[in-house]
């Protein structure tokens, strides 16, 4: 009797191992990107061009804004900074130097004024801000930068937080790869991106596993954009939140013990 115990003991340590060991298994088609439509077809070969939308201006945004003529003394009136200082530039000084949209939709620029940029993207301010200086210099080259482009990604990402982007634009791609990529329990079908607008917070859920999302409006990210990218629901029976590890040495060593005893 007691050996038949031992048996049905033992076979069934056996059976919870194989079933915690499937139970903790993520499905390939929760974590691989880009799947093609139908399971059994490949990847299209091209796509169309996601579109781009360009970002437009609005109060509290801060810009860069170098002037460049011919006169060295102008250069200085026109700019808060000077060539002996820009081998010491980091974000704070940056942002310090950088000129902030006001209320009115206005930069006041140095002995100029006003200049009225509010809904303008970095073009359209960077013409807006040539006409005026036409007025004053020759021949001038204006440089326009936007200081406050930030990513900010939380949720189940390897390093989340924020994000400075030194590039015109951005893909959500891109903008993964900067914090470490999606984990193992993040649901890439379901990405949750949180954009402002003229009228508060938009949503926009992405899904990052369909080859779609390479034509989607949201492919490329703007500045100050949130990605969320929640956990899967089996997370909390991964090994991530479950000692795994070290229950498996257990049921083996238990396991060696019994055939030990067994053949005893």
């Amino acid at each position: 009797m007691k050996r038949k115990i031992n048996y049905s003991f033992l076979a069934g340590i056996k059976i919870l191992a194989v079933l915690l060991l499937f139970s903790s298994c993520i499905s390939q088609k929760k974590i691989k990107y880009l799947q093609p439509a139908h399971e059994d077809s490949t990847n299209r070969a091209s796509f169309q061009r996601a579109p781009y939308q360009e970002y437009h201006l609005g109060v509290g945004d801060n810009l860069y804004i170098d002037v460049r003529s011919l006169d060295q003394r102008s250069n200085e009136f026109f700019n808060k900074t000077n060539d002996s200082r820009a081998t010491n530039y980091n974000d704070a000084s940056v942002y310090l130097n950088s000129y902030t949209v006001d209320p009115n939709g206005n930069i006041v620029f140095p002995f100029i004024g006003p200049i009225p940029v509010l809904g303008f993207t970095i073009d359209e301010t960077r013409e807006a801000i040539a006409v005026v200086m036409n007025e004053y210099l020759k021949e001038t080259t204006i440089i326009v930068k936007l200081v406050n482009f930030n990513i900010t990604f939380v949720g189940e990402v390897r390093r989340p937080g924020e994000y400075k982007i030194y590039q015109d634009k951005i893909s959500i791609f891109e903008a993964v790869s900067l914090a470490g990529d999606i984990t193992d329990y993040g649901k890439r079908k379901e990405v949750k991106l949180l954009r402002a607008s003229e009228n508060g917070t938009e949503l926009h859920v992405l899904d990052l596993t369909s080859e779609d999302i390479l034509e989607s409006p949201y492919f490329y990210l703007k500045p100050n954009d949130v990605i969320y990218v929640e956990p899967l629901k089996g997370k909390q029976f991964a090994f991530a939140t479950f000692p795994y590890a070290l229950l498996f040495s257990t049921i083996t060593t238990v396991i060696v013990l019994l055939t030990f005893l067994q053949v005893k």
